[in-house]
C-alpha cells in the first residue's frame, strides 16, 4: 500500500481473522507543543459502515476534522482519549506520560481490547497485546481514526485556556511554538500550562522562572492512572 493511499482495515481485518475482535487504534497529539496537555485517542471501529475521509489529523483542516469527529464518534464501537497534564510531563518525562495518558484512555473504553495497534517504532504499551505500525496514522483507519478524536479533544481544550492565558493565544497555536507564543514566553513568562521542563525555558529573560529539573524529585512518586 502506497502511504498517499487513504488508510484502510487491512490491519484490523488481519487481527479479527486471528480471533481478536475487538482491535484499538492508539494516537497521541501534543507531544511537540510547549503547553497543554499530551493526549492519546483510542477507538475501536466497527466491522460494518465506512466514514469516507478519514486521514491523519495533521492532513486535515480544522472544519474537516470537526466534521469527521461526529461521524467517527457515531460509527465507532467505542472510542475515548487519555491526557497527562504539563506538570505530569515535566514530572514523569515525555515516555512516560505518554504511557499513562495511553493507560487512561484505554482504561475508559467501554470494552478490553484485544489487540492494540499503535502509530510509530516504539511499542510502549506491555501490558496489553500490541502492535506497532510505521506510517500507521496515514495507513491504519483506526489510528488515523483516534489522531482525529485526539486532535480535535486537544484543540478544544488549548481554545478553552485561551481564555485564562489570553497573551499566548492558545486558541490560535495550540500550544506549539508559534511566534506570537514564543513573543508571549519572552513578555511574560511560562503559564501554569507550560512544561516547564523543556529547553525554551533556557532562552527565557526571567529569572524567577528556572528550567524545570526533573532529577530533584522523587522519581519514585508516580501518578494514579
Amino acid at each position: 500500500m502506497a502511504v498517499s493511499d487513504p488508510p484502510n482495515l487491512n490491519q484490523e481485518r488481519q487481527c479479527w481473522e486471528r480471533g481478536e475482535s475487538t482491535v484499538v487504534g492508539v494516537d497521541e497529539v501534543g507531544k511537540g507543543a510547549w503547553a497543554g496537555p499530551l493526549t492519546v485517542g483510542a477507538v475501536v471501529l466497527a466491522s460494518k459502515g465506512r466514514v469516507n475521509g478519514i486521514r491523519d489529523s495533521k492532513m486535515l483542516r480544522p472544519a474537516a476534522r470537526e466534521r469527521l469527529f461526529v461521524r467517527i464518534r457515531d460509527w465507532a464501537t467505542t472510542w475515548s482519549v487519555g491526557h497527562a497534564s504539563a506538570r505530569e510531563c515535566d514530572e514523569l518525562g515525555m515516555s512516560d506520560a505518554q504511557r499513562l495518558a495511553t493507560r487512561r484512555a484505554l482504561g475508559r473504553l467501554s470494552v478490553t481490547p484485544d489487540r492494540v495497534l499503535l502509530d510509530g517504532s516504539w511499542n510502549y504499551i506491555d501490558w496489553l497485546p500490541s502492535t506497532v505500525i510505521v506510517k500507521g496514522d496515514q495507513t491504519c483507519l483506526s489510528i488515523a481514526a483516534a489522531s482525529i478524536m485526539a486532535k480535535v479533544v486537544r484543540d478544544r481544550i488549548m481554545s478553552t485556556s485561551a481564555a485564562d492565558f489570553p497573551a499566548y493565544v492558545f486558541e490560535k497555536n495550540k500550544g506549539y511554538p508559534a511566534p506570537q507564543h514564543r513573543m508571549a514566553l519572552a513578555g511574560y513568562g511560562p503559564c501554569v500550562i507550560h512544561r516547564k521542563s523543556w529547553a525554551f525555558m533556557d532562552d527565557l529573560p526571567w529569572t524567577d522562572s528556572p528550567r524545570y529539573d526533573r532529577s530533584k524529585i522523587n522519581q519514585s512518586t508516580l501518578f494514579d492512572a
